[in-house]
């Protein structure tokens, strides 16, 4: 959420921000007021760069290729809640098996996913999340409103070569 998160706490409650707290936010999004080139990136004041998912993602690559670098001949997965990367395929080539959390009950896979090699990423609203008067507010927000998607899905998962790739997609 970026600068967003100052109004928004996605805690499962039913709190949700003043309009007013989310209208005076917006000015402080949009990648049109950032400068950068290949040495820096300016932002204005008030801006925040948010790493969020991609961050996680970039460390689950890292410890991969680490992994991979320490014991090249044993495949690892590298699982940090839902970001994951299966180093090189296992010795007796069998696959991974992955499951993917059912949103709408903690703990229960509602797809196995079977891979021998490369990156996976999820993202849904399973934890952070509002609730209020029946609705349901995902964490996936807009730029333009500054509020949430509206009928956001559940959950994603993207496969790619490598975690990063798959967070990108």
């Amino acid at each position: 959420p970026g600068v967003l998160r100052q109004a928004w706490k996605f805690d499962g409650s039913d709190r949700l921000p003043e309009a007013q707290q989310v209208a005076a936010l917006l000015p402080l999004i949009g990648w049109q007021q950032v400068r950068f080139d290949q040495h820096s990136i300016i932002l204005p004041p008030g801006f925040e760069l948010d790493f969020g998912g991609i961050g996680k993602e970039y460390a689950v690559d890292a410890v991969a290729t680490r992994c991979l670098h320490l014991t090249p001949q044993i495949s690892v997965v590298v699982n940090f809640g839902g970001d994951i990367q299966v180093t090189r395929p296992r010795v007796n080539k069998q696959c991974w098996h992955i499951g993917i959390e059912n949103p709408d009950s903690e703990g229960d896979a509602v797809r196995l996913l079977r891979i021998t090699q490369g990156g996976l990423a999820t993202s849904g609203d399973a934890r952070r999340f509002l609730y209020k008067d029946g609705v349901r507010y995902s964490h996936i927000l807009n730029p333009q409103t500054g509020y949430p998607v509206a009928d956001a899905p559940r959950s994603v998962t993207v496969a790619a070569d490598h975690c990063v790739q798959a967070g990108i997609a």
